[in-house]
């Protein structure tokens, strides 16, 4: 049994000015020790996908249907005291920007020995002996001494490394990493994503990348789910997404980045813009930015299309492949 199974998820924020569907029926599964990355442009629904996962959606958003299921627990609908025995315990979340996840009037010491306290039955001592042995694990110097200190005395890298630290502390089942290098320098970076591969080794851990950069994705993850417009439009292993990517948004992202063999080459960006999610079209939403459209992609969105055992897409032009493969 997948440790964690989302099935056919719908997550919306109700605004003054309508109804903003930013995810479309979202499903993968996550087995225990791998690592599966969410991959999109700003706005594409990783984030949402994340956060309804662990319930932490704003005022205005709701699921509106579809199914989470941890370890066999559905966590649709579930009250906040199941909730709270999740989060951090069995899911634990990295955010963005550290510096606004972490809460600059205590010190880095209080605030993880309170995720400790909370999920564990340890007593003060012992939570302060597990913090300094997490801030250990992530390479903090002098833990015993940066305890005491409050986060605007971390460097960007380290608040990132006692976040990384706050999340693991609980040894969680499965750690959602939410863009965790975006505001790192490259050097800071690769440190980072290292260390994150060295603890998943050691804890076992299943990790959710959720990231824009699909060197990341290369780096770190076994399978990988595209988004576009809150919808998954391609799905399969590392490799399959890399070497045969079979939806023209993914062609696109992997045409949009340098690599060691175009250097002195133009890049070529995605034209157009992110499609409004309170006016979906009918067709497939990457039509309107889509060189290879057709009028059926306009008319009508895509199926799932089955390549092969462990990948699919949702992309006429691979209907149209198998169609003149048959004719041939």
């Amino acid at each position: 049994m997948a440790l964690l199974e989302v099935k056919d998820l719908h997550t919306s924020f109700f605004t003054d000015a309508g109804e903003v569907r930013a995810v479309n029926g979202v499903s993968f599964t996550l087995d225990r020790g791998k690592v599966l990355g969410i991959v999109g442009e700003s706005g594409s629904g990783k984030s949402v996908t994340a956060y309804s996962i662990m319930q932490i959606l704003a005022s205005t958003g709701r699921i509106v249907s579809g199914s989470i299921r941890y370890d066999g627990q559905e966590l649709v609908g579930a009250d906040e005291k199941v909730m709270k025995n999740i989060r951090g315990n069995k899911i634990s979340i990295i955010f963005q920007d550290p510096m606004t996840s972490l809460n600059p009037t205590y010190t880095i010491g209080k605030q993880l020995m309170e995720a400790i306290l909370l999920h564990t039955d340890r007593n003060k001592q012992q939570a302060w002996d597990r913090a300094v042995e997490m801030l250990r694990l992530v390479n903090v110097n002098s833990p015993e001494k940066r305890m005491k200190q409050y986060p605007f005395e971390f460097s960007g890298g380290m608040r990132q490394r006692v976040m990384i630290a706050m999340a693991l502390a609980c040894e969680p089942d499965i750690l959602i990493a939410d863009e965790p290098t975006t505001a790192l320098d490259v050097t800071i970076q690769a440190g980072i994503l290292e260390l994150m591969k060295d603890i998943q080794k050691e804890l076992g851990m299943a990790i959710i990348m959720i990231t824009h950069d699909l060197g990341v994705v290369a780096q770190l993850c076994d399978e990988v789910v595209v988004m576009y417009a809150g919808s998954i439009c391609e799905q399969g292993t590392a490799d399959e997404i890399f070497y045969h990517p079979c939806h023209e948004y993914t062609k696109g992202l992997l045409r949009s980045i340098p690599t060691v063999g175009n250097e002195g080459q133009k890049l070529q960006p995605i034209t157009g813009t992110p499609i409004d999610l309170l006016n979906m079209p009918k067709g497939c939403a990457f039509a309107p930015r889509c060189e290879e459209a057709m009028k059926i992609c306009i008319r009508e969105a895509c199926e799932r299309f089955q390549i092969n055992e462990n990948h699919a897409a949702a992309c006429w032009m691979n209907v149209k492949k198998a169609r003149e493969g048959v004719e041939q």
